[in-house]
């Protein structure tokens, strides 16, 4: 059996004992509590049972870290374009068709898949098992990018700054027809549709379902019965940016779920292979759990969707 890891250290702030720790070590509050409950941690050489209790700055704590316990879900070789890595995280340029977690009917070949095989032996654990953070995901056929977490902290605190609301995320995307006018701001609240659980809707401002959407979109090239558009989100629900563009008439370019392509556009979208809802994550900012500076990440159009665009120019 893998010995364990010893965390040691000095508490620097009087604080709860779960609060400090959890700071002093770099791990989740709740990893901290369950380790605290099993008996793994000790303060001035003692056994300490009882997250609530005060600590005082300037005391001794050691921590008995079991080694990660791995995730059923097999490692596989899959090139990754990463844009950014460190030991605390790591920001992908996901491709199109590539799903982000195994599920029923994707067992292999997602993100998750890779990573496993690329972080091989630098996953510190989410929760005590060696996996990846997934603080977020993007529809499999999205491209564009997404940041995951290799360590407690660092998924805390990714979780944290994506539920407040406070990552930066802008999309370019290529919809149908020309917005009118050509920049505006859309709010409205989505929820799972009525019709097809599997599919999102725009719900009535007084339902009681569903949570509030804000998308800020701008036309950036006018084409032929389609516009190049940005999104700038305020807000990260499923599908927002594909359900929002469909509930002001201008749906997405080859998206099967929410919208139609124009007649005009039917075969040359079939002509050059386009078979996906195009819609690319093409900025991500966030601040960086361990050291607290703003970081901001770009991914350039994908081929498919230059492609796209280029045809679509003429």
């Amino acid at each position: 059996m893998t010995a364990k890891e010893i965390i040691t250290g000095t508490i620097e702030q009087a604080d709860r004992l779960d609060k400090a720790l959890a700071g002093a070590a770099g791990l989740s509050r709740e990893r901290v509590k369950r380790l605290i409950a099993d008996g793994a941690v000790s303060v001035a050489g003692e056994a300490a049972l009882d997250p609530s209790r005060k600590i005082a700055a300037g005391a001794h704590f050691a921590i008995a870290l079991p080694p990660a316990k791995p995730l059923d879900v097999e490692p596989q070789d899959i090139p990754l374009r990463v844009a950014f890595e460190d030991k605390h995280l790591i920001v992908v340029d996901k491709p199109a068709g590539m799903v982000v977690h195994p599920a029923a009917g994707n067992r292999d070949g997602t993100l998750v898949n890779a990573l496993l095989f690329h972080c091989a032996g630098r996953l510190s654990g989410i929760n005590g098992v060696a996996r990846p953070g997934i603080v977020h995901r993007i529809d499999k056929d999205t491209s564009g990018l997404i940041v995951v977490a290799k360590t407690d902290a660092s998924h805390e605190s990714l979780a944290a700054q994506f539920s407040e609301h406070s990552v930066h995320r802008r999309y370019l995307a290529v919809c149908s027809g020309h917005p009118n006018p050509p920049s505006g701001r859309i709010e409205a609240r989505l929820g799972r549709s009525d019709r097809d659980r599997k599919k999102m809707a725009v719900l009535q401002e007084d339902a009681e379902r569903g949570k509030p959407a804000i998308t800020h979109y701008r036309s950036i090239r006018r084409l032929d019965h389609a516009t190049l558009i940005e999104c700038r989100l305020e807000t990260g629900r499923t599908h927002q940016v594909r359900v929002h563009l469909m509930s002001i008439g201008h749906p997405l370019l080859g998206d099967p779920a929410y919208g139609r392509t124009p007649k005009a556009l039917r075969d040359l979208l079939s002509e050059i292979g386009f078979a996906r809802q195009a819609l690319h994550a093409a900025e991500l900012g966030f601040i960086h759990p361990a050291t607290g500076e703003q970081v901001q990440f770009t991914a350039e159009l994908p081929d498919d969707m230059r492609e796209l665009i280029d045809e679509t120019a003429r």
